[in-house]
């Protein structure tokens, strides 16, 4: 109580003396030295809150005169009131009464020019808070803004954007306009109203001051403008603007709107001013959200992250041509046709992303990165024009990359701007529609114009004739589309104006179509171009003249069927090998799949999982998405049954599975990222038909014997591809990232997938609907599709639980892996089936056969028939259902090797007997080959001597196969000891490895047996690589003795083994992926100007890394590709590609250095003059060098190994010097720190992507600590053991290119972090670095953001 009457006795005082002073006119100096006086005497801390708000209350309105104003810019211009504080109270108190006060108005609009510049934002005062909340009760500003505000920067950052947004409004209804916005605006204040106004003098003023105040009205819009356009220059009160625009998005948008107001009024002749000047004030609000953090001062950082800099600064073009810029696209589609990997994820969505963020990263045009991913596309197709035969994807699942899966990619690209320009169509302010636009994309491109880019890329694509050249066997495809494009020409030359031209019979010999024909027509089926593409220049011009129909193919059978004809054997068969070429007649196939008669129904499903699956590249999403939904077909009206309804689609679900279990199917599937859906569609199938007894084995369905075993099979090993089961048991082995690397796409991971995507799949539908009712966007991209053909079948979650058969044989999988076998209870169920199985096995035995008696691990079993008659059907072929089998195998299995290994059955028994197994039940071979590579990691198991008599020997061609192999090496440049046996030695493998190779050679490869005989392999050949040296030569030469078209493929798959077992081999493979990626410095630019070194990395064709046979040399990024996937231990990699990263720049720049000019920067065109190398070649070999390392790492390792560069490879190589800190040249040790930071930010890009996605956590953390790393060692809290100029390039470069190419990173990083860091960064004297990052840090960021902002 005391307090507040001393304090109401000193405003008294100093009322007192403004009183006096203003009657004597007082000077404003003299009237402070008073007031500071009483304040003092008062203890009143200054600047004083309340002297601030008793003066502004004594101002407004009843002593408004000029000596008050002039004592009030005294105390503010000595520091006895708060600036902030006045100004706040001046907003809320005079732009309401501007048009009754013009003078106030004017005397206010003058204070903010002079105050709003300087506003002192330190919280060290011991007054701030109460400065804070004066500020935040004048103008509501928590309120109005939803946030609450404590912080002085922040506070200053809301009242600037605050002063601009009453302004613009002001300005708006004082030049004559009638705008509905003015109240809300004006009630900042709250209690305006309550201050009573003494006017009446004003409105009996005489006629000459009327004319005064009038004259003051129109000056003080103009002035207002002015104001406006101050602020937006100024630095420090745009940057406070703009971090309120970016932050603030409602209250932005309000403005924009506001704007739009005024730009579309600019011309009204009823304006009180010219309204040119409404384009000054929405120009200078666009120059100030515009600007971007440029690293002013290191020229080489933005020829990083620059493509048209590079080209400016350095006097350098790199056109079209440059295809280095995408070296990353070749190497993610070459690594998607792996056959061994299982993609959960849709490659769309891994390639949208990759695709924005090279977009990004080089700074380059939409224009240009559509034609960078064409022409990687059209390479990753030329690499199969001479494929070598194997089983595995080749042509067709590549030639979905191009027309299917390379399209769908850019429609996602184009789909996203319109969503953003449709999101914001009432929030446009001029180009810029959203400030959290990416500003690259902004100043580059502009928005509404990915759509030109890509029709602009197409055209150009056209000059590309030696990628276009089409393969063989879509040369007819081809044809036909080019013939399509002529005709129609013709036609509209002819006056017809129609397709009608066009004949669906014949396709001209003389017209020669390429790829680029097939590309327009992908394109055009989506709607992304029209057929006014066929107008282009030299697209129909080309062709050979006249139109010949002499070639006659077959009528189309896709119209056939459409028209209503039969389905006849021939014209089922016609419509399995040709593709549909529309979803309507997709559709029509499905529909009769579902509703009609048993035939008509697998007829169909075979027909939408023939050539419509693998080549119907203009509607293969939708051929996709129609095979998952016949995994699970609907419960048919009339069923009324107790058991599964999908007992009642045996023949249908035979012609699904049989039809879809291809490698080129599988491999398409796992393309679209459907991999969780047809392992959920699969589990139940096994589930049903894995339960029941086949007392029902014959099934005729097109005159073949369906069984229930077949069915199982069929789903059982498809299910078990998608889950990729068949990794070696070293693989569960863990890396130190607290996950099993083998757990990826475990079954469980899968149904969690399922869910998701399936959640997620509907909230989009949802969204979509919702967000593009009504809307104009193109028909492509906002029309939904059809629920039963669009959205896969499943309606609810899926659990493994809910398939308990399913569980326990997968629990009793991973119990095999993980121990041995577990003993078995005689007269247990499952010792039971072991004994009839066995029985079953080895009946032919009989009794001349001495009793073959051994374990099934701690219990016993006879491996013997029981008597010598029981040979017949009935033990031969027991009634056991499918999951009863599987659960049976591994003991069944164990005991027969243990019988072999004590000699008390022969290896050629031991073969038969397994065999008699795999042939009653295909699917146990699954649950054999699993048995027998757990067993091989055991290490208990002697060898078996491959000689011929007991097991078949590889002597006819061990040695040149080993020869081969080392000479495949040798030609990669990789270099190991001898791999040649020795002479006298006889060839020997574990015996579970040799009773598995055994069993395998016996397989028929036919198309029925293919996938079986795949998965065997995939296993065979990773459970040889995991066997000592030479198992892997052993198993190659007995495979190549079986199937002899496979010898070049079987030798260089055995070559990779080589580096499962020697580690430097590896980092010889590395090396030399980047020695032919670079070349050498002489032959540096012959290289860069075509391919950018990608052909020599990848080979033009698989010819070209297939070199056994030949002498070509084999591709050392092929071969990579192919060994990264069974390495145990990636981890070392990310040092070893870093080493070589910084290797190859020290080598591009030392060898074209003159050391007498040592003291040359990085920061002007430089000439360095040996050789004639100019520092763009160096920037361009260097960007190579990073965008290769950071390619390999990304794709090795994925997440996990991203995680360990940022987190302990980056630390330890600067903190260590990379084991020796030597003197480099300046220019070397900068361009070194500018690669690794490009280096290090690419691995981050390639993996999480540039925008907010799964990985945003994850992410954050990481990335957090790595800037939590660089500002401590800022700090000087640690010694860096490299160069100090390598050091601070790294820094520089890597924000930089945080800042400029992925602003999104920063948002999810901490603010304390980024505080630490900007702070830092200032002491660096880049203070503007550490401003933009903290532009870019979100709502929490702000007051840290204002405040570095206000201390330069």
């Amino acid at each position: 109580m005391g307090s507040m009457e001393e304090g109401w006795v000193w405003q008294q005082h100093v009322m007192e003396v403004t009183r006096v002073c203003q009657e004597q006119r007082d000077t404003p100096l003299l009237w402070a030295v008073e007031v500071s006086k009483w304040l003092k005497g008062a203890a009143v801390s200054m600047p004083s809150v309340e002297l601030g708000q008793m003066l502004i209350s004594h101002l407004c309105w009843s002593n408004n005169g000029p000596m008050l104003w002039k004592y009030i810019e005294q105390a503010m211009s000595s520091h006895m009131i708060p600036s902030l504080l006045i100004l706040a109270l001046l907003t809320s108190r005079v732009i309401p009464y501007r048009q009754i006060q013009p003078e106030a108005y004017r005397l206010y609009l003058e204070l903010l020019g002079r105050y709003s510049f300087c506003l002192v934002l330190t919280n060290t005062a011991s007054n701030s808070k109460k400065i804070v909340e004066a500020v935040d009760d004048a103008l509501q500003l928590s309120r109005t803004y939803g946030i609450p505000v404590t912080e002085l920067g922040k506070t200053a950052v809301l009242f600037t954007f605050t002063v601009v947004s009453t302004l613009v409004s002001a300005i708006a209804e004082d030049s004559g306009l009638q705008v509905r916005w003015l109240e809300k605006q004006y009630q900042v204040g709250g209690n305006v109203g309550q201050h009573d106004m003494a006017i009446g003098a004003d409105e009996d003023a005489n006629e000459k001051r009327h004319q005064h105040q009038e004259h003051l009205r129109r000056t003080n819009i103009v002035m207002a403008i002015e104001m406006v356009g101050k602020l937006m220059e100024h630095k420090r009160t745009s940057t406070f603007f703009r971090l309120a625009c970016q932050n603030m998005t409602e209250q932005w948008s309000d403005l924009c709107q506001h704007l739009q107001v005024l730009e579309a009024h600019s011309s009204s002749p009823s304006l009180k001013i010219d309204g040119g000047l409404f384009t000054r004030l929405i120009g200078s609000i666009k120059r100030s959200l515009s600007l971007e953090y440029q690293p002013k001062q290191h020229q080489a950082i933005r020829a990083f992250i620059d493509s048209s800099y590079r080209t400016s600064a350095f006097g350098h073009s790199y056109g079209v041509g440059q295809s280095s810029m995408w070296l990353p696209f070749d190497l993610f589609m070459e690594d998607t046709m792996d056959r061994n990997q299982i993609q959960a994820k849709s490659t769309i969505e891994i390639l949208t992303e990759l695709t924005k963020s090279l977009q990004a990263v080089n700074g380059a045009s939409w224009q240009e990165t559509f034609l960078g991913l064409w022409t990687a596309s059209l390479r990753h197709v030329q690499r199969e024009r001479n494929p070598i035969e194997g089983p595995g994807p080749h042509l067709d699942s590549r030639l979905c990359i191009l027309l299917s899966i390379t399209p769908l990619v850019i429609v996602s690209i184009i789909e996203e701007e319109y969503k953003i320009i449709e999101a914001a169509k009432n929030n446009v302010l001029g180009n810029i529609v959203n400030t959290r636009v990416h500003d690259k994309e902004r100043k580059i491109m502009g928005l509404g114009t990915r759509q030109a880019a890509l029709v602009s890329s197409l055209q150009i694509l056209g000059q590309f004739e030696e990628l276009l050249k089409p393969p063989e066997s879509v040369l007819l495809v081809a044809n036909r589309a080019a013939l399509k494009a002529k005709s129609l020409v013709s036609s509209l030359n002819c006056g017809s104006g129609s397709f009608n031209g066009l004949s669906s019979n014949s396709v001209s010999s003389a017209v020669e179509g390429t790829m680029w024909h097939l590309i327009v027509e992908a394109c055009i089926a989506r709607k992304l171009i029209d057929s006014s593409a066929y107008l282009w220049p030299g697209y129909v011009e080309r062709l050979a003249n006249p139109l010949s129909h002499s070639t006659a193919v077959q009528d189309f059978p896709w119209s056939a069927f459409m028209e209503g004809a039969p389905l006849s054997v021939s014209l089922i068969d016609a419509l399995i090998k040709t593709p549909a070429s529309s979803l309507e007649e997709l559709e029509k196939a499905y529909h009769i799949a579902m509703n009609g008669s048993e035939e008509e129904r697998s007829a169909m499903a075979s027909i939408l999982c023939g050539a419509s699956l693998i080549r119907g590249w203009n509607v293969q999403e939708h051929a996709v998405r129609l095979v998952v939904n016949l995994l699970t077909p609907p419960i048919p009206v009339d069923y009324h049954g107790t058991g599964s309804h999908l007992l009642a689609y045996a023949p249908f679900l035979n012609a699904v599975l049989r039809a879809i279990t291809t490698h080129d199917n599988v491999h398409v599937l796992s393309l679209y990222g459907v991999v969780p859906h047809v392992a959920a569609a699969l589990m139940p199938i096994c589930e049903t038909f894995g339960s029941i007894l086949p007392t029902v084995p014959q099934m005729p369905s097109k005159g073949e014997e369906v069984s229930v075993y077949t069915i199982f099979t069929n789903a059982f090993l498809l299910l078990l591809r998608m889950w990729k089961f068949y990794g070696c048991p070293h693989a569960h082995c863990f890396t130190g990232l607290g996950a099993p690397v083998g757990t990826e796409l475990a079954l469980e991971y899968l149904l969690v997938l399922h869910n998701s995507k399936l959640t997620k799949d509907n909230e989009n539908y949802q969204v979509k609907n919702s967000l593009y009712s009504g809307s104009n966007l193109p028909q492509v991209l906002t029309a939904p599709e059809d629920q039963t053909l669009g959205a896969t079948s499943f309606s609810k979650p899926l659990f493994l639980d809910s398939f308990p058969k399913l569980k326990v044989w997968y629990c009793q999988h991973q119990a095999c892996i993980a121990s041995t076998l577990s003993g078995l209870v005689p007269g247990n169920p499952v010792h039971q089936v072991v004994d009839r199985l066995l029985n079953m096995m080895y009946w032919k035995l009989g009794k001349g056969v001495p009793p073959l008696t051994t374990s099934v691990a701690s219990g016993s079993s006879n491996l013997s028939s029981s008597s010598g008659s029981a040979g017949g059907d009935t033990i031969r072929k027991p009634l056991l259902s499918a999951w009863d089998i599987l659960g049976a195998v591994p003991f069944v299995v164990d005991a027969v090797l243990t019988a072999c290994a004590h000699g008390k059955i022969s290896p050629r028994e031991l073969t038969t007997g397994l065999r008699d197994l795999v042939d009653f039940l295909p699917a146990s071979i699954a649950t054999i080959v699993s048995y027998f590579s757990a067993e091989l990691t055991r290490g208990v198991w002697k060898p078996a001597s491959m000689n011929g008599t007991d097991w078949p020997s590889p002597a006819a061609n061990l040695l040149s196969i080993e020869a081969l192999i080392k000479e495949v090496l040798a030609d990669t440049g990789v270099h190991v000891p001898s791999l040649v046996i020795g002479g006298n030695t006889s060839a020997t493998l574990p015996l579970p490895l040799a009773a598995l190779v055994s069993l395998t050679i016996t397989f028929k490869l036919d198309k029925h047996s293919e996938f079986m005989t795949g998965i065997a392999a995939s296993v065979l050949g990773t459970a040889a690589a995991g066997s000592p040296w030479p198992s892997m030569p052993i198993v190659a030469a007995l495979w190549c003795q079986k199937v002899r078209r496979w010898h070049d493929f079987i030798v260089l798959s055995s070559s990779r083994t080589v580096f499962m077992h020697d580690k430097n081999a590896l980092v010889q493979l590395l090396k030399s992926c980047f020695t032919a990626t670079l070349g050498s410095t002489n032959n540096l630019m012959s290289k860069l100007t075509v391919n950018g070194g990608i052909g020599a990395l990848l080979g033009h064709g698989s010819s070209s890394h297939s070199s056994p046979c030949g002498t070509s040399p084999a591709a050392p990024g092929i071969l990579y590709l192919q060994t990264y996937d069974e390495m145990y231990d990636i981890k070392f990699t990310a040092e070893e590609i870093l080493s070589l990263v910084v290797d190859a720049v020290k080598d591009s720049v030392t060898r074209g250095m003159d050391y007498q000019h040592s003291g040359q920067s990085l920061r002007a065109p430089q000439r360095l003059k040996s050789q004639n190398m100019s520092l763009a070649n160096a920037l361009e070999r260097a960007k190579l060098a990073s965008s290769l390392g950071a390619s390999l790492l990304s794709i090795s390792g994925r997440l996990g190994l991203v995680q360990i560069l940022y987190q302990e490879t980056l630390p330890t190589w600067f903190l260590s010097g990379n084991r020796i800190k030597t003197k480099s040249v300046a220019s070397v040790s900068t361009l070194e720190g500018y690669t690794i930071a490009h280096f290090t930010f690419l691995c981050g890009a390639c993996t999480w992507g540039i925008d907010t996605s799964s990985y945003s956590k994850r992410r954050a953390q990481i990335l957090g600590a790595h800037m939590d790393f660089l500002a401590s060692a800022i700090d000087g809290n640690m010694s860096m053991g490299c160069e100090d100029e390598t050091w601070r390039a790294y820094v520089l470069g890597f924000l930089a290119m945080v800042i400029n190419c992925s602003p999104n990173w920063i948002c999810e990083v901490n603010t304390e972090i980024l505080k630490r860091l900007a702070t830092r960064l200032k002491w660096w004297h880049e203070p503007e670095l550490g401003l933009a990052l903290l532009e870019r840090g979100g709502p929490l960021a702000m007051n840290a953001a204002a405040e570095l902002v206000s201390s330069y």
